[in-house]
C-alpha cells in the first residue's frame, strides 16, 4: 500500500522540492556548474529555508545510494523520479552530481545572492498566492465570467479570506520592489498563469501597482443590518 503523508515528507518532501524545480527544465548539471533548475533550489531554499538544503542533500544522496525496484515503486512504497530527460541508466549518477552540489552550497556557505525567479517553478513557490490570484481570476475565461478586470479584483477580494489578501498584497509589492521592465513582467505574469492582457491603457507594472493599491484599501464594515423593528 502506498505510505502515509507523514512518511512520504519524513523521507523524500525536501527530495521532491528538488526535483519538482527541474520540471519543464534539462538536467544538465555538470560537476563544476549546477544547472538552471538547481540554481533555482537553491537561490529560493537559502533565502527562504536554508535549513532544508542540508535535509535535501542527505535525502537525495540517500535515494540515488538506494534506489527502488519496479515491485516497489508500482506498490507506493517509494518516490517515483518524475522524467527529467535522461535515461534512466544514468539516473543514479545525476542525483549524486547533485547531492554533491548541495553539500558544496553548504560546506562553502554559496549562497546564490537574491534576483528575480529565472524559472517557472521559482515564480511559483516565489509568489505563491499570486498565482492562485492570476490563474484562478485571469484565466482565458476571465472575459466570459467577469464583464472587465476590476470586477475580477473585486471578487477575488469578497471571497477571499482577508489574510490571504494581505498575503497577495505583500506579493505584489515584493514583485514590484524587483523594479523589472515591463517585458519581463509580463513574462512574470504569463508563468504565474495569467491569460488574458492587462487592461488598456496600463502596463503590467503599472497594472499590479493599481491591484496593489485596490486590495490594500480597508474594506468598508458597517456591522450587522440594523433591527427595522426598532
Amino acid at each position: 500500500m502506498s505510505m502515509k503523508p507523514i512518511e512520504f515528507d519524513r523521507r523524500y518532501g525536501e527530495l521532491d522540492q528538488v526535483l519538482s524545480a527541474y520540471v519543464g527544465r534539462s538536467a544538465d548539471d555538470t560537476a563544476e556548474e549546477p544547472s538552471e533548475a538547481l540554481q533555482a533550489y537553491l537561490r529560493h531554499t537559502w533565502h527562504t529555508r536554508p535549513w532544508a538544503v542540508g535535509v535535501a542533500e542527505q535525502q537525495v544522496r540517500e535515494y540515488a545510494r538506494n534506489p527502488p525496484g519496479r515491485l516497489r515503486l508500482r506498490l507506493g512504497e517509494f518516490y517515483p523520479v518524475p522524467d527529467v530527460g535522461l535515461p534512466e541508466a544514468e539516473i543514479q549518477e545525476w542525483l549524486l552530481l547533485v547531492a554533491d552540489h548541495l553539500k558544496r552550497s553548504i560546506e562553502e556557505g554559496a549562497v546564490p545572492p537574491p534576483s528575480a525567479p529565472r524559472t517557472h517553478w521559482e515564480w511559483r513557490v516565489r509568489f505563491p498566492e499570486l498565482a492562485q490570484f492570476l490563474g484562478g481570476w485571469f484565466s482565458q475565461d476571465m472575459p466570459d465570467e467577469f464583464p472587465d478586470h476590476d470586477a475580477a479584483v473585486r471578487d477575488y477580494a469578497e471571497s477571499t479570506h482577508p489574510q490571504l489578501v494581505s498575503r497577495l498584497v505583500g506579493e505584489l509589492n515584493e514583485l514590484l520592489a524587483l523594479h523589472l521592465d515591463d517585458a519581463a513582467y509580463a513574462v512574470g505574469l504569463a508563468e504565474l498563469g495569467m491569460e488574458v492582457d492587462p487592461p488598456a491603457p496600463f502596463t503590467p507594472s503599472a497594472w499590479l501597482a493599481l491591484v496593489a493599491d485596490h486590495l490594500a484599501a480597508p474594506r468598508a464594515d458597517y456591522g450587522p443590518p440594523a433591527d427595522p423593528r426598532g
